[in-house]
């Protein structure tokens, strides 16, 4: 056989698989993608965007969500949950019947107790408790909801965070955002659907804490940089202008194109999307980064002293302006929270940090309307153990209760949830594990989350996985 017959063969060889699978019977490609895209979570997008807007199962209170996550583990006996008994029993050994079963990361469980290393005073119309070092969050109590009895299973940082994120300590999960995003789509043409800023150091649960998982691309987190370009690579290199990028755009889609028509393969439709999308950023992201365009009052609301300098106060700031420019999720990370040693500077520093632009972003997401449909959550992986470590000031990981706050989006307001032992320890009333607060979350979203699932590798996954109750009495 010559070489224009092996060629001749070979495409038709080619031709015959490419029909079968795209032709045969209903086509076999297209029942592929229908099973990875469709499934009774929500209606699926018309046309070939798969951040097109979508409905939810049912009305949801909430349209967009902002996740502050304090990586690190603020410690609740610091900040949100007094404990006078603590403070009582300092230096003591902890009571031999709290020990039994219980793990610490690092130290031995019968070190000595101690006591908080900040006063606490009421607040607000809800009278609500807060340590000294938050004086701005202090002013808003009356617009969130703390939870002081949230749980985990994780008790490392790295699994935490990821269990914080995805639900699972394990790696290759869909994080909450993602899942937000596949539920609902996106509004904004011009930016991505969800937006990862981050501030002090990268987290230890890395990338996926906002990755997609097995969902497809599209639908994992976009970090932006604090310095630069927002997006890598974003700028045109020497010699490109917008005409000649266009037309290598225009062509590599219409290659795309004819791929997906021959495969089927909804990751082409996803890469469209992403080329598209990158396209659209160089107009989009440079305008969204330009804070010269806020008010000063509302820069010193915030705490920046300048638009230019990255910190954590301009990514408050930018999470507001990215979801009014329709971005569905936005994160914010900030790991500098691991007070093994230096607790009380520590915890002074952070709070000092983060506390005027968390508070401030709450009360101008109300102020502009935004805050009604927007859930803002602030908390990190677990807490701090209620023993000494690092001589006399430092305190190990602890997952047995935590806190965290969130507020609007359908969460009451002006309400503290649960209660922990005297020394601050155990939960003593009203439990809240990580799936019952994703559930929740999912709820005010408009989503059932027993059914906003994607099938993968045989089996339907969700969010909550098997586990996840409604936590009814945060809900307004």
């Amino acid at each position: 056989m010559n070489l224009i017959q092996q060629l001749q063969s070979a495409r038709a060889q080619y031709l015959s698989r490419r029909w079968f699978l795209r032709d045969c019977g209903v086509g076999l490609a297209g029942i592929a993608a229908s099973s990875l895209l469709a499934d009774d979570s929500a209606k699926q997008p018309a046309g070939d965007n798969p951040l097109a807007p979508r409905q939810p199962h049912f009305p949801g209170k909430a349209k967009r969500v902002i996740y502050i996550f304090q990586a690190g583990a603020p410690s609740h006996l610091e900040l949100f949950d007094n404990k006078p008994e603590l403070t009582k029993r300092n230096g003591q050994l902890p009571p031999a019947e709290l020990l039994k079963g219980y793990r610490a990361a690092f130290i031995n469980p019968n070190s000595a107790l101690l006591g908080p290393k900040f006063p606490f005073a009421k607040h607000g119309k809800c009278q609500m408790e807060l340590s000294e070092v938050l004086p701005h969050t202090a002013k808003i109590v009356d617009e969130i909801c703390l939870i002081r009895t949230m749980q985990t299973e994780a008790v490392n940082h790295a699994p935490a965070q990821i269990m914080m994120n995805s639900g699972s300590q394990q790696f290759g999960r869909p994080s909450f955002g993602s899942w937000t995003l596949y539920g609902l789509g996106s509004e904004s043409a011009n930016l991505p659907g969800f937006v990862v800023l981050t501030s002090a150091k990268g987290t230890s649960g890395g990338a996926s804490n906002y990755g997609n998982g097995f969902l497809p691309t599209i639908y994992g987190g976009i970090p932006f940089r604090s310095s630069g370009d927002p997006v890598l690579y974003l700028s045109n290199p020497q010699g490109i202008d917008a005409d000649t990028q266009r037309a290598s755009l225009d062509a590599l889609n219409k290659l795309n194109d004819l791929a997906k028509a021959a495969a089927g393969d909804p990751e082409i439709a996803a890469r469209i999307q992403s080329y598209e999308m990158a396209y659209r950023l160089q107009t989009s992201a440079p305008e969204l980064m330009d804070l010269s365009q806020e008010t000063q009052p509302t820069l010193d609301r915030y705490g920046i002293k300048s638009p230019k300098d990255a910190n954590f106060a301009r990514n408050c700031l930018l999470a507001r302006r990215l979801i009014e420019r329709g971005v569905r999720f936005v994160q914010l990370f900030h790991e500098a929270w691991d007070q093994h040693g230096n607790l009380t500077a520590g915890v002074k520093q952070n709070a000092l940090d983060t506390d005027q632009a968390s508070a401030a972003l709450v009360m101008d997401l109300k102020e502009r309307g935004l805050l009604q449909d927007t859930i803002v959550i602030w908390g990190g992986e677990f807490g701090r153990t209620p023993m000494v470590q690092g001589g006399n000031d430092g305190r190990d990981h602890h997952n047995r209760c935590f806190s965290l706050w969130l507020a609007g989006g359908g969460i009451k307001s002006g309400y503290t949830h649960g209660q922990t032992d005297e020394l601050g320890f155990n939960v003593a009333a009203d439990p809240v594990h990580v799936h019952d607060l994703h559930a929740t979350l999912l709820k005010q979203l408009g989503f059932d989350h027993t059914r906003l699932t994607f099938r993968f590798q045989g089996r339907d996954y969700r969010l909550t996985d098997v586990h996840g109750r409604l936590v009814k009495e945060i809900l307004a």
